[in-house]
């Protein structure tokens, strides 16, 4: 990857948290995160990269050269993204691809159709907060198995691709949500405690980020993961809520209009963090962490109950072990 001369300097260190800090805000776009960098000739697998925070993160990498894939459900809703970037000079190819993160046939399709290396995988689709508990065929919790299990079996199956690669990237988007919700290995389809819509959810997306940790063994094989929290954006993640929990959050009236709360971020400021850990110069060789605003995240603990940085239970690597042993168990005994 090629950084423009008049590029942001390498991250600064501060020797007292050994946080990696960048000259980019909260309010940084994507665009500007990977200006000056060349991704001409890498390859890219953006799941759910049809709208959203996915299609601005396509848009960004596409931008600098980079020939991406966009995996999602209905590869027909990316052809409008297809078509918009194919009349973007200097923008790379641009594909639909059919994946389906929650059915194991759909991810081991997918792997076998890829040849040659992979260079870049954003895991970035997602569900969120389902009202009520849903198993897929399998009998996994369906949060689980979309925003964790699939990816797992995605990043797993693929990696021969991105070994071939040399110096690939994993992305995991995360979220805030972690926070309070440590990986339950004893019941983590909630087969016996109350089904709660954000305690799964937060599961899952303490899991992301236990993936990014586990992933420190393909090291040697040139292969770096990091996961981030876009922050508070209004995109089809939504889709679950009700109006009640809608008004709740504040960013629906009485009439039904969805209006953002000033610290919410557009679209473009949200996939800022995860263009940053897929492309920029400014993290080579960086793995394991965990980003928000597109800085490295302070690491909290549970009974802080804090309301930014990353959680302690999400960056355990003795968790990150054992959840890396349970995903590749259950993908066995599917």
């Amino acid at each position: 990857m090629t950084a423009n001369p008049q590029a942001p300097r390498p991250p600064r260190h501060d020797p007292a948290a050994a946080l990696l800090t960048t000259p980019f805000t909260a309010h940084t776009e994507a665009r500007e995160v990977i200006d000056g960098v060349d991704l001409t000739g890498r390859r890219v697998v953006v799941t759910g990269g049809a709208s959203g925070l996915g299609a601005e993160t396509v848009r960004a990498l596409a931008s600098a050269g980079a020939e991406v894939t966009v995996a999602t459900r209905r590869p027909q809703s990316a052809e409008p993204l297809v078509r918009e970037l194919a009349g973007v000079d200097g923008a790379g190819a641009v594909r639909a691809a059919a994946l389906d993160l929650s059915d194991l046939t759909s991810v081991d399709a997918f792997v076998r159709a890829w040849r040659g290396p992979l260079d870049i995988l954003v895991a970035n689709a997602g569900i969120m907060a389902l009202p009520t508990r849903t198993l897929t065929p399998g009998g996994w919790e369906m949060q689980l198995a979309t925003n964790h299990l699939g990816h797992f079996a995605l990043a797993t199956g693929l990696h021969p691709h991105l070994r071939e690669a040399g110096a690939a990237r994993i992305v995991v988007v995360s979220s805030g949500a972690h926070l309070n919700a440590p990986f339950d290995f004893d019941d983590p389809h909630f087969e016996r405690r109350p089904y709660d819509p954000w305690a799964a959810y937060g599961q899952s997306k303490s899991a992301d980020v236990l993936l990014a940790v586990g992933a420190r063994h393909w090291a040697d094989d040139g292969i770096t993961a990091n996961a981030l929290n876009p922050g508070y954006i209004l995109t089809n993640l939504q889709r679950h809520l009700d109006d009640e929990t809608m008004r709740a959050f504040g960013v629906m009236d009485d009439e039904g209009n969805v209006t953002p709360l000033p610290y919410y971020k557009t679209p473009a400021q949200g996939a800022a963090t995860s263009v940053l850990l897929a492309a920029s110069p400014l993290l080579k060789g960086v793995t394991g962490r965990y980003f928000e605003d597109n800085q490295e995240a302070r690491t909290v603990a549970d009974e802080e109950n804090p309301a930014d940085g990353v959680a302690a239970h999400a960056l355990d690597p003795q968790a990150a072990d054992r959840l890396w042993e349970y995903a590749t168990d259950a993908l066995r005994g599917r």
